[in-house]
């Protein structure tokens, strides 16, 4: 059974844990390393490895304290370029190459997003269980079967949005980077939609925006589109 715990979910900061019972990975650490260990409840030496999907500060801002108590960093040699990260700590990925680490067999795939080489993840374990983990991407060309879990990024809602703007709560410019580089209501909706449901049991929303987003109204609209269990993951 995957578990899955949410350290911090939102600009300031972003940081999962996951664990099929046998091998727990962090998937991002934009946390600082002080809350990532208060998270983790001091165990950070428990953790196989460290997912990172990009090289923003917000899923990365422990990376290199986390490089220097142990951890596995797993991601693209591209983000490893722009972090400055290297050493035997970082193994990189090619999106469509599989890796195992652990139980877990994980499947790198390319997302987009205005940094130097993103990834998602595709994670399976040995009893069958499938997480799909995509943050920071406006669009996911993907598609996927048997899933069983899903942590997807819901940053904000077109409609929301257009309120802000026209109210002047919200920069116009602000509305072009949204829709080229991170993932709405909408277009989660679209992804749902493209996708086979019927083994989910789980769907978490990641990384709602401040202002952009309504966090009942998202869940309620995720719910009634799958009829599956919603969290919105914890800021």
């Amino acid at each position: 059974m995957i578990e899955i715990t949410s350290l911090g979910s939102s600009s300031a900061g972003n940081a999962y844990r996951i664990t099929d019972g046998h091998t727990p990975l962090l998937l991002d650490a934009g946390l600082r390393y002080k809350e990532i260990q208060r998270g983790l409840a001091f165990q950070i030496s428990s953790l196989a490895g460290c997912l990172v999907s990009h090289e923003h500060g917000d899923h990365t801002a422990a990376v290199k304290d986390l490089i220097r108590a142990g951890v596995d960093i797993y991601t693209s040699a591209g983000t490893a370029d722009a972090l400055r990260i290297d050493g035997h700590r970082v193994r990189l990925l090619q999106a469509l190459q599989p890796i195992t680490v652990g139980t877990w067999s994980i499947m790198p795939f390319d997302t987009q997003h205005d940094a130097a080489e993103p990834l998602g993840f595709l994670l399976a374990n040995t009893a069958g269980d499938k997480l799909l983990f995509a943050t920071d991407t406006y669009y996911i060309k993907h598609r996927f079967t048997g899933l069983t879990h899903i942590m997807v990024e819901c940053n904000y809602s077109i409609n929301i949005l257009n309120q802000n703007i026209a109210a002047g709560r919200v920069p116009a410019v602000m509305k072009h980077r949204l829709l080229r580089s991170h993932f709405s209501l909408e277009n989660v909706k679209e992804f749902i939609r493209a996708n086979d449901m019927r083994r989910v049991q789980e769907i978490h929303l990641l990384h709602l925006s401040d202002n952009n987003s309504d966090e009942k109204l998202f869940k309620r609209e995720i719910a009634a589109l799958t009829g599956k269990q919603v969290y919105v993951a914890g800021r």
